[in-house]
């Protein structure tokens, strides 16, 4: 039996992240692989696409009802959805209440518990919210469950800082838990020489940009209908853009320990390919003064 490969998505909010992941996971059991989507996102997002359904009921949320985490059975929590991929959603409290990357930790304790990852997987797949913000959200890295870590940027300058600021974690425990950075996913917005710009940024901090994704409507079509592109129009170009980079990420072997780079650095990149001025960049840096 093939080694199980554990990988996660990360990426500034906003970015595309589940749709990406969704879409990619999907092409991926398209290939034949078996996978558990475990989604790290209070909202619950990161599985409807494959459920077709609003947000899945959560662990935090049905472990609330019953009591306890102790009182819940893994098939209350472990649906499956398109093409037979497990879905699980973490979840956490109510806004404004409590620590929500509590949930990630409590979740992924409950599924090592309950057997999940000893059955039949070739994939477990991560989507974790936004930035590495706090312990919680970085458990995926931290305790060394995540081995692969694709970042979902574009050419906006916030979603690079976010690559970065994320790398700069998947760095912090890279010698304890093993964690590797696999490759930077550019998910289009049509900035200025936006595919150059992340292949460069990919380079100085030492990986890959795996795959270009473009943008297109059929994503939104799709997701309206809570379906990811594989499954309502299968034979368009995006859904082999999909498919494509699945391949990529099945075959991939670059995993790296990643060299972030400084602020400064980062704003010279930017600099260089026009992105901003710098004018520009001496104001920012005497109002954070």
């Amino acid at each position: 039996m093939a080694k199980l490969r554990q990988i996660a998505f990360y990426g500034k909010g906003g970015i595309g992240k589940s749709t990406t992941s969704q879409n990619t996971i999907s092409a991926l059991a398209e290939m034949g692989k078996k996978i558990m989507i475990v989604g790290c996102d209070p909202k619950a997002d990161s599985t409807r696409l494959i459920l077709h359904s609003k947000a899945q009921a959560t662990i935090m949320e049905l472990a609330a009802e019953k009591g306890s985490v102790e009182d819940l059975e893994l098939d209350e929590v472990l649906k499956a959805g398109f093409l037979g991929i497990k879905c699980v959603e973490s979840g956490g409290p109510e806004p404004g209440v409590g620590c929500a990357g509590r949930g990630v930790i409590t979740a992924i304790n409950f599924l090592e518990e309950e057997g999940a990852y000893e059955e039949d997987l070739d994939f477990v797949s991560y989507d974790v919210l936004g930035d590495v913000v706090c312990g919680g959200f970085a458990m995926p890295i931290r305790e060394g469950k995540a081995q692969e870590i694709y970042i979902v940027a574009s050419g906006e300058m916030m979603a690079m800082y976010a690559a970065n600021n994320i790398s700069k974690g998947i760095l912090k425990y890279a010698n304890s838990g093993g964690v590797r950075l696999a490759g930077l996913i550019c998910n289009e917005r049509k900035t200025d020489r936006e595919d150059e710009l992340i292949s460069e940024l990919a380079r100085r901090i030492n990986t890959q940009r795996i795959h270009f994704v473009p943008r297109d409507n059929v994503v939104q079509h799709a997701e309206l209908r809570r379906m990811t592109v594989i499954e309502y129009d299968s034979k368009c170009k995006q859904a082999d853009e999909y498919r494509t980079l699945a391949q990529k990420i099945n075959d991939n072997k670059m995993f790296n320990i990643p060299t972030p780079l400084t602020m400064d650095e980062l704003e010279g990149l930017l600099m260089e390919f026009g992105i901003i001025q710098e004018d520009d960049a001496e104001v920012g840096k005497a109002k954070n003064a």
